[in-house]
């Protein structure tokens, strides 16, 4: 016998169809719009604005060398110095330098935003297990049953995702990388910056040993002179005008070696922080200053923007704030989220995990301001106004560096010239002061020319150390100028 529908069932069926048909047809239409609208990113794609870079650079004059620039070495530079000692305490700063530390971590914190920017692209799962005990009260308007108590046992759970349309999110994502691609070329500044501070008042301190060497030794031949004139006093030939005048000249010279320890203890204490040591354990044995400084490449200057890393930072900066102004501009269109909640509910734990007792519902929700009072019209002018502050700053840091290699470029170049008068000086102010102890030892002069010529001879040859002491941190602070080898090449992908 053949079962015949009722109209009600026949009716029934028709609607669960339909509407499993239409549930459909939204999600294909949904998942269409979806694959449509991925691509879609509102807002200016981002391209670095140019920066002049000159041809050549102007202070290298004839001032060659036929050493590539590849062959400055790239990371470990202050090994071109061939300096063991300043080795040593240079290999101590990535292990112990706290300002170091800080900054990687800071690296470390911009590296997890990305992380926390990436799981927007994602949906949020969410779990929320409940029981429940309820009573319906009697006295409740428009009750049908009242005095009832019942429980309710709940296991949802609970997704929510945030259609990225408009490219909000995915912005978000390459401004926290740019960040942290910026704070990775922050951390290598610094440890750039800190390298060569600790290679600068390590040539400063030598440069203080050798001065301190040279009054030792000119203190001990003032001893010999008092000697000589004492003995010459006792003798009836010098007066005690000169042995007073000799004394006078000695304990000078002693009290500027004094002063010289003062200055190089001080140069001792910061490098001790710096190599992250307590200044009273730390010292550091006295070496003289014997060598030039080598010969720095400067290479071409359009490198320039590749090799240092305050510029590339600047750089990446700028695509933060370009970002900004895609993500203030996506606040223009609706915020669309596709929701969804399934789980599991029943009145009797028992029957909780049955067939029956599980429940779904799924659907979009669209967001759009329609009245802000000039909010985002505000907010977007804001970003804007980011992006080209950003800009300026990487131009400003631009022409600073190639500044500082001009500056030192200059410094090496004059200096050098400089060296070659003074040691010309030096040779005089010898030949003055033996000429003067002769004439004196003869009886032609007085003491007092011979403590001029002294003075004068002391003068030229601190001098002279002190030219060879600029000549090398003139040579720290252009190898930092240069990028010290680092290139963008080594800035991370995040």
């Amino acid at each position: 016998m053949t079962a015949v529908n009722r109209p009600s069932e026949c009716a029934g069926a028709s609607r669960g169809k339909e509407s499993r048909r239409c549930r459909r047809v939204l999600y294909g239409l949904l998942g269409a719009a979806i694959v449509w609208l991925g691509g879609c990113m509102v807002g200016p794609k981002y391209s670095r604005p140019p920066a002049e870079a000159p041809a050549t650079y102007q202070e290298t004059g004839d001032w060659k060398t036929a050493q590539p620039s590849d062959d400055v070495a790239r990371g470990e530079w202050w090994k071109i110095y061939q300096d063991p000692q300043l080795d040593r305490l240079e290999a101590r700063i990535e292990v112990s330098n706290q300002n170091l530390q800080a900054a990687e971590e800071q690296f470390r914190i911009a590296r997890d935003q990305v992380r926390i920017a990436r799981s927007g692209l994602y949906p949020t799962v969410s779990g929320a297990p409940s029981l429940t005990g309820n009573r319906i009260s009697k006295n409740k308007p428009y009750y049908t049953v009242g005095g009832v108590n019942y429980a309710d046992y709940q296991i949802p759970l609970n997704a929510s995702y945030e259609l990225d349309l408009w490219g909000r999110i995915r912005r978000m994502v390459e401004q926290a990388r740019a960040e942290g691609q910026a704070s990775a070329a922050d951390l290598a500044n610094v440890n750039l910056s800190l390298h060569a501070e600790l290679a600068t008042d390590y040539f400063q301190m030598r440069g203080l040993d050798a001065q301190k060497r040279l009054l030792d030794s000119t203190v001990s031949a003032y001893q010999q002179a008092l000697k000589l004139t004492q003995q010459r006093h006792d003798g009836g030939i010098a007066s005690e005008l000169d042995v007073a005048q000799a004394q006078t000249q000695l304990e000078t010279t002693r009290a500027e070696g004094q002063d010289v320890e003062v200055q190089r203890a001080a140069y001792e204490h910061a490098i001790a922080v710096l190599v992250g040591q307590p200044a009273s354990t730390f010292s550091v044995p006295p070496l003289p200053l014997d060598a030039p400084p080598p010969l720095v490449p400067p290479g071409v200057p359009s490198d320039l923007l590749e090799r240092r890393p305050d510029i590339a930072a600047a750089e990446r900066r700028m695509q933060v704030a370009n970002e900004g102004i895609g993500i203030a501009r996506a606040a223009y269109f609706p915020t669309i989220t596709l929701s969804g909640t399934a789980g599991q509910e029943s009145g009797e734990l028992g029957s909780l995990f049955q067939g029956p007792s599980f429940f779904w519902s799924l659907g979009p929700t669209a967001v759009e301001t329609l009245f802000d009072a000039g909010r985002r019209h505000a907010v977007s002018d804001q970003a804007k106004a980011n992006y080209d502050e950003s800009v300026a700053n990487y131009r400003e840091t631009v022409l600073q560096s190639f500044q500082e290699v001009e500056d030192n470029l200059a410094a090496l170049r004059i200096l050098e010239a400089e060296a070659k008068t003074q040691d010309g000086a030096v040779a005089a102010a010898h030949h003055t002061l033996d000429l003067s102890n002769n004439r004196y030892k003869g009886g032609v002069s007085n003491y007092l020319e011979v403590i001029t010529a002294q003075s004068a001879a002391l003068s030229d040859e601190r001098s002279a150390v002190d030219i060879l002491t600029r000549r090398l941190s003139a040579s720290v602070l252009l190898i930092r100028a240069l990028g010290g080898g680092w290139n963008t090449s080594r800035i991370p992908a995040v």
